[in-house]
């Protein structure tokens, strides 16, 4: 909801509440989280406060959608560490299936599935907020399975 509409939360809660129940579906308000994003890159005197808060909803400053965490200021940065830090013991069992003696054929395609797979999860919606340091750390973590000759 834009800024200019703050004034209309509460309403606007009370609509999605009366959508859910006359689709008999009920709003769980104490499970339900409101984030302000702003642009950080913002310095001067534009910044607006933040408006009260709502009755029964929590203000976050993160939010992890379909897995995807996003902060309120637009940053995805969170998300990368996440996902290159459950990508690091993947590597770590291909190179044990190496040493065991897996084909490498059957390795690339578990790298892909896996590994890769993670990296790109959802990147269509997120890659646009990475900066060139997320960039940077995703493409690391692929350098090192092309290295390893995955």
């Amino acid at each position: 909801m834009p800024a200019c509409n703050v004034q209309w939360r509460a309403a606007e809660l009370e609509n999605v509440e009366a959508w859910a129940e006359k689709n008999n579906l009920r709003l769980n308000r104490r499970k339900s989280v409101e984030i302000i994003f702003s642009d950080g890159r913002c310095h001067c005197q534009c910044r607006v406060t933040s408006p009260p808060h709502l009755p029964e909803v929590t203000r976050v400053t993160t939010l992890k959608i379909l897995g995807v965490t996003i902060s309120s200021s637009l940053s995805v940065a969170q998300y990368v560490s996440d996902i290159i830090c459950a990508c690091s013991p993947s590597l770590h069992a291909l190179r044990v299936l190496r040493n065991n003696g897996m084909d490498d054929a059957a390795l690339q395609i578990i790298y892909r599935a896996v590994v890769v797979g993670k990296l790109l999860y959802a990147a269509s919606a997120w890659w646009g907020f990475t900066t060139a340091a997320d960039r940077q750390r995703i493409e690391a973590v692929l350098h090192r399975g092309v290295r390893a000759g995955l």
